[in-house]
């Protein structure tokens, strides 16, 4: 049997239909921007495999770091331990975070990295009503935006829109408050809700300022900073999910950095190792630390995983920061906005009518809506766009009818104008 016939026997993959969806493709081998298939076919991997890739496929520095740290120490337990990637990593990356955070909690991927920070949020005010008069307001409401995503466990399904990813589990989520983005219409709207429900309501959570995969749907930064000071006035913990939005791909270091309100919990992953392995970070400011320092053994924060901060992928995290911090890979993040910017126009300007609407942009991601169907995630002109662009060597996967590229930082124009002929000639076919 080839790969893809011992695949099927055997493999179960995540958000594909069984039944309609084509076999998937053998990957061999990665090489910066591409994906190369068992028949050498290249593939420009311009959503960055699943928005993981910062400085492209297989980089022989993340590379060589691993080694190197795979023949001193590959795992330890991290309750009773500790090792230097993980203090080097916390040390390097609190400096870098917006606001003042103050510790890291690690964890193994996005979704597990805001469970984390939902149940520091909430366990934050347990502690502090523990033993607090009876009739005192129970901090136990959670905020969200409709048409958010957080992640697929439990409590991030919770905390994200209902839609088609948690429709089998609604019955078993807990009840979130859900509010509109902010726009210059709601936002008066929004904060009567705040008012009115601020002193139950223990955190706050939200993607900063681009909902992934909800549809890479955008808001302005001002219209965030002022819901989060709003927030801040009944002291509802804030955690930013800068899972996706992370290490520069809205074109500052992270989302947070375009509002004056800065989160008290920062949830991160993706980009974090340059998509090299599995990690995630949770970072709390002091307030948040300061409420499971006590002599009482219960207010301990009970939670962990068995490869909490595993040396490796600290390691290559250590390596991705060394590649993000370069002159010409920051270089590489404002060309990729720019001559996005100038897609983005020529998208606008086009004398030949396009099926698409909703064309917009942040840092190094793009987004627009195929004129087709419904605006939804099973909309079938996703599997058309992809395969498509497959027979054409680029790698797309829109979220239904949303089309968007963040592509890694390792790009060139080249490589970019010829995803962006590629486009056209299918948008325009259509």
């Amino acid at each position: 049997m080839n790969l893809q016939e011992r695949d099927k026997a055997v493999i179960w993959h995540p958000f594909t239909h069984k039944q309609s969806s084509p076999l998937p493709i053998p990957i061999i081998k990665g090489e910066g921007v591409y994906l190369i298939d068992e028949n050498n076919r290249r593939y420009i991997d311009v959503i960055s495999s699943w928005w993981v890739t910062l400085h492209g496929h297989a980089h022989p520095y993340i590379a060589e770091k691993i080694y190197e740290q795979a023949k001193t120490l590959e795992q330890v337990i991290f309750a009773g331990f500790t090792h230097k990637p993980a203090i080097e990593l916390a040390e390097r990356l609190l400096p870098l975070l917006p606001g003042n955070f103050a510790k890291i909690f690690y964890s193994d991927n996005g979704s597990t990295s805001t469970e984390v920070g939902l149940k520091m949020a909430l366990q934050y005010w347990w502690n502090q009503e523990k033993h607090a008069d009876v009739n005192h307001p129970k901090r136990n409401k959670v905020l969200a935006f409709n048409n958010s995503y957080h992640g697929d466990t439990f409590g991030a399904m919770s905390v994200s829109d209902r839609s088609v990813f948690t429709k089998a589990f609604h019955d078993k989520l807990f009840e979130v408050i859900f509010i509109d983005t902010p726009s210059a219409n709601n936002i008066k709207e929004i904060q009567s809700v705040i008012r009115s429900e601020g002193n139950a309501i223990a955190a706050f959570i939200y993607e900063p300022l681009l909902q992934g995969a909800g549809g890479m749907k955008m808001y302005e930064a001002g219209l965030l900073n002022e819901l989060l000071t709003t927030v801040k006035e009944y002291g509802i913990l804030c955690i930013a999910d800068e899972v996706m939005t992370g290490f520069g791909r809205t074109g500052k270091l992270f989302a947070s950095t375009y509002a004056e309100a800065q989160p008290d919990i920062i949830c991160l992953s993706k980009g974090l190792t340059g998509g090299t392995m599995a990690l995630g970070v949770t970072a709390a400011t002091q307030k948040i630390a300061d409420a499971f320092d006590s002599s009482d053994k219960m207010k301990t924060f009970f939670h962990g995983h068995s490869f909490t901060a595993n040396p490796l992928a600290c390691t290559a995290a250590l390596a991705s920061l060394d590649l993000l911090q370069q002159e010409n890979t920051l270089h590489n993040i404002e060309c990729i906005v720019a001559i996005h910017r100038e897609f983005i126009e020529q998208l606008k300007h086009s004398t030949t009518p396009l099926p698409i609407k909703n064309i917009r942009q942040m840092g190094t991601i793009i987004a627009f809506e195929i004129d087709r169907g419904k605006d939804e995630y099973l909309n079938n002109i996703s599997a058309i766009i992809t395969q498509r662009a497959l027979e054409k060597g680029v790698y797309m996967r829109p979220l239904g009818n949303t089309v968007y590229l963040m592509p890694p930082y390792c790009i060139t124009e080249k490589e970019l104008k010829l995803v962006y002929s590629v486009i056209l000639e299918i948008i325009t076919s259509i």
